[in-house]
């Protein structure tokens, strides 16, 4: 089994450590292929970027020249799931559905922690339109940048760990999803200070694309995710 996993910035190192994430739960056999967008930002964090972002990894997993049977887009909050899955009838999994649809699993209800204050609306209107919403309890930011994730562990870890300790504390949340890829291969360090089940996105995704693939299960092209039609496009796709 091959799942692509697509980061949605253009940072290499955050590729590489969602993938040694991806690796880390994978089942002996699976093959884990990072992705980097060829054009975007360093960071995805506002709906410019995420717009952005989405047409990069659709046009970069266009252009990729090899076999996959999954596709992982390991943004949280971000767009363009829905044009992946017209694109390509191998299932596509986004972490933001993953990671909340794991929770409801383990949980009544769940929080989620991401980075920055402008990104937790993303986030509650992704949740909404995948009919996740109803046992949310609360989107929280941590206040920490993207990159800041990489640069200062420790001080992102006690970031979120706060917000998580309230989330669970006063917002009465039973679950803990880590609202960032980047956030990838945190999820023992807040379970040991909040005592609730954390789920890190990544993780979610393989195993939900793996289990998906197991079953002979893709995406459907009855209606909504049928293949674009053909028609003429001008000056496109751009170079990559």
């Amino acid at each position: 089994m091959r799942i692509l996993v697509a980061n949605v910035n253009t940072t290499t190192s955050m590729t590489d450590a969602i993938a040694q994430q991806a690796r880390a739960v994978a089942n002996p056999g699976t093959e884990i292929i990072p992705i980097t967008p060829a054009f975007g930002a360093e960071s995805i964090e506002g709906n410019y970027e995420s717009y952005v972002a989405a047409v990069a990894v659709m046009e970069t997993i266009r252009a990729y020249d090899g076999e996959f049977d999954a596709i992982i887009q390991a943004g949280y909050g971000e767009h363009g799931r829905e044009g992946l899955q017209e694109l390509f009838d191998v299932p596509v999994v986004d972490i933001t559905e993953a990671a909340a649809a794991t929770a409801l699993f383990v949980g009544h209800r769940y929080s989620v922690v991401t980075t920055l204050d402008r990104a937790v609306p993303m986030i509650e209107d992704r949740l909404k339109l995948a009919g996740l919403s109803d046992r949310l309890a609360s989107v929280h930011a941590s206040g920490l940048a993207v990159l800041e994730l990489e640069r200062d562990p420790e001080a992102a870890i006690q970031a979120i760990v706060t917000k998580a300790l309230h989330a669970v504390e006063v917002d009465r949340a039973e679950a803990i999803c880590l609202g960032c890829g980047g956030m990838a291969g945190l999820t023992s360090r807040v379970v040991a200070q909040t005592g609730v089940p954390v789920i890190d996105g990544v993780s979610a995704a393989v195993k939900l694309a793996e289990g998906l693939v197991a079953q002979n299960l893709s995406t459907s092209k009855a209606r909504m995710f049928s293949q674009p039609r053909e028609k003429r496009f001008v000056n496109w796709p751009p170079a990559l």
